[in-house]
């Protein structure tokens, strides 16, 4: 029998202790008030910039970081914008869009947060975003009441952005008038000399906010002209346009707007594979104006959409911040112009 020694367990590492703004101010030899100004961006009392390198060398040597937190107790509100993660499918278009606000809000100094609701919609999610008290919600999309504006201002935030297709009471608003989308694309498909014309509507859950005025614009872009739209339910699935091409020859259609550049571009390829001559047989258009787009063959036609700049809607939130109680801005921001391609 082998005897094991009996040693004693080996002692757990000390946990090494947080540092704090004071250790910074020693390392760098200034007073914890200069670090604060400092690593706090503070525009109101002038520093050198030797001091600012020597500050920031010390929290970096010694693996500091500001207390999120603590800095909120001493503003009297926190420096976080809150976006609720979108619940439908987004594209590159407003991915860069988010980017860019990201980047424009953070050189003011806040700090973007996506936050996930699932299964909660409208003033009950606006609870949920209310618990994280932050100084501003971005709120994409529709659903929140005026209810849930007063409980989220009620928390703290002194700002609510809703960006849709209406203005809620008590929050700024950017309106997204999609109809023109869908006015430009068939307006232009009608110039062209189509009068059978096919608008795709999304299966998608959620898609309906943008996709159902992006058909009334496009029924109202021929009203009274003897030209017919139809609505084509389209699953953004192979499978779903497959079907769809292959009843193209009955439908009669003789050109379609499919909602976006990526319906289009799904569908497109399906018409193709079933022996629709694009644009010969079925003119096609998009929206978006993407990159992918352009690189088919033929070329895309699309529908250019001027979203805000990330810096605008930054400088508006942060106006908002700065004065609560102002009146409520509103701004419509969607504007759509056609790119003529190839395909149409």
């Amino acid at each position: 029998m082998v005897q094991i020694p009996n040693t004693p367990p080996s002692a757990s590492p000390a946990p090494r202790s947080v540092p704090t703004s004071a250790d910074v101010a020693r390392l760098a030899g200034v007073s914890r008030a200069t670090v604060s100004y400092v690593l706090n961006n503070t525009s109101a009392v002038r520093i050198s910039e030797a001091t600012r390198r020597r500050v920031h060398e010390a929290a970096r040597e010694l693996g500091y970081v500001p207390h999120a937190a603590a800095r909120s107790l001493r503003a009297g509100h926190s420096r976080m914008v809150l976006m609720p993660a979108p619940a439908i499918p987004v594209g590159p278009l407003y991915n860069a869009f988010i980017n860019e606000l990201q980047w424009a809000l953070g050189r003011l100094d806040y700090t973007v947060v996506q936050h996930g609701t699932v299964a909660l919609r409208g003033d009950e999610a606006a609870r949920a975003w209310a618990e994280l008290r932050p100084v501003a919600v971005l709120v994409p999309g529709a659903g929140l009441g005026p209810q849930g504006v007063d409980v989220l201002k009620r928390s703290g935030a002194r700002a609510v952005v809703t960006l849709g297709p209406g203005s809620v009471e008590g929050a700024h608003a950017l309106l997204m008038d999609h109809t023109t989308v869908g006015h430009a694309a068939v307006a232009h498909l009608y110039a062209r000399g189509r009068r059978r014309i096919g608008v795709v509507v999304p299966e998608e859950t959620g898609l309906d906010t943008f996709s159902r005025p992006r058909l009334d614009g496009a029924r109202a872009a021929v009203q009274d002209t003897g030209a017919e739209v139809t609505a084509l339910p389209l699953a953004y699935e192979e499978r779903s346009a497959a079907r769809l091409a292959g009843r193209w020859p009955g439908l009669g259609l003789d050109a379609v707007f499919a909602y976006n550049d990526e319906y289009a571009m799904l569908l497109m390829r399906a018409l193709q594979d079933a022996g629709v001559r694009i644009p010969a047989d079925t003119a096609v258009i998009g929206a978006d104006d993407l990159m992918l787009g352009r690189l088919l063959r033929p070329r895309l036609s699309t529908v250019h959409m001027d979203l805000p700049s990330g810096r605008d809607l930054a400088e508006l939130v942060d106006r908002a911040v700065r004065d609560p109680g102002a009146e409520p801005e509103t701004h419509t921001i969607l504007g759509a112009s056609v790119v003529h391609r190839e395909s149409s």
